[in-house]
């Protein structure tokens, strides 16, 4: 049996972010998933609306004031995670995502848990997420890691707002 190649979780920017650490690549592919599954595919990253086109042109720019989590196997990115700094008590998570290669690994759970000990850290009582309702697998994860479904805060459709104390 072939032994798979252990996955770390890093925290950036615990050191200077290095354009080419895949954090761009592996937003890009969450970005042009998303919009293909909601009926709006583009092509490539040029097509993206201009909020997620520049997460992925400059992601370290746009998230200066969030703490970036990676997945790495090995050097290679291979998941993601944002989080927001605290605001009165409240933190979100944005942006999870697993390489399709290493789901089912426990990649985007771990991410999840490297997450709320950071919202911890920062003094954070709550952490609160959306996700698209057809995600149906992240809803099932985020239950199983205690979050629960709260009135939306967002007004996109099709969404659905999570949260849980940390």
């Amino acid at each position: 049996m072939t032994r798979q190649p252990e996955v770390t979780i890093v925290r950036r920017p615990d050191r200077a972010p290095s354009a080419d650490d895949g954090l761009a690549g592996l937003l890009a592919a969450y970005h042009l998933r998303t919009e293909a599954e909601k009926g709006e595919a583009v092509a490539d990253v040029d097509g993206l609306p201009d909020r997620y086109r520049a997460e992925v042109l400059d992601p370290w720019a746009v998230f200066a004031d969030a703490v970036v989590l990676l997945a790495l196997s090995g050097e290679t990115a291979v998941g993601c995670l944002v989080v927001t700094a605290p605001a009165d008590g409240l933190s979100e998570i944005k942006r999870l995502w697993t390489d399709p290669a290493f789901r089912g690994r426990g990649v985007a759970s771990d991410l999840l848990g490297a997450a709320l000990a950071h919202a911890a850290e920062s003094g954070a009582s709550k952490v609160r997420l959306s996700v698209w309702k057809w995600r149906t697998g992240a809803i099932a994860l985020y239950g199983r890691l205690g979050f629960t479904v709260t009135e939306s805060w967002d007004e996109r459709d099709h969404l659905v707002c999570m949260r849980r104390a940390v």
